[in-house]
């Protein structure tokens, strides 16, 4: 399961309104707790970097993954993922998000349509490396 605290949710849905019609991203920090649940407490907007057709493609810079990670060691936090947007599709995982994934990480998927968020759906990778869904509170 993952929590995500109301101001991080409120950056990440600002985010990809404001980057509509093409893709935002950003990267979720917060905590595991005991019971191995995540709590998103801070998500911060990253450059979409891709070079390729943004409005169905993000990507994030090496340089930038490794900033997060800095900041993450510095605030006492955990990377726990990466968010991205939809624009005008679904909040479903596409065969690109997959190849591009990492194990542990979540990866949050705003759906965008007309310019309004739809909905926000989680994923993490599985042991066949395929998405499965995160319960989302």
């Amino acid at each position: 399961m993952i929590l995500i605290e109301s101001p991080a949710a409120i950056v990440m849905n600002e985010d990809a309104v404001k980057a509509y019609p093409d893709e935002c991203c950003g990267f979720m920090y917060g905590n595991d707790d005991t019971t191995g649940s995540r709590r998103v407490s801070m998500a911060l907007p990253v450059n979409n970097s891709s070079v390729i057709n943004r409005k169905r493609r993000f990507e994030i810079s090496p340089k930038d993954y490794m900033k997060a990670e800095k900041y993450a060691l510095e605030n006492n936090l955990q990377l726990l993922g990466v968010y991205h947007s939809h624009p005008d599709h679904p909040a479903e995982p596409s065969e690109h998000d997959r190849v591009a994934a990492q194990p542990f990480f979540s990866y949050m998927i705003i759906s965008v349509l007309k310019g309004r968020v739809s909905n926000m759906r989680s994923w993490v990778l599985n042991d066949e490396s395929r998405f499965d869904e995160e319960e989302l509170n």
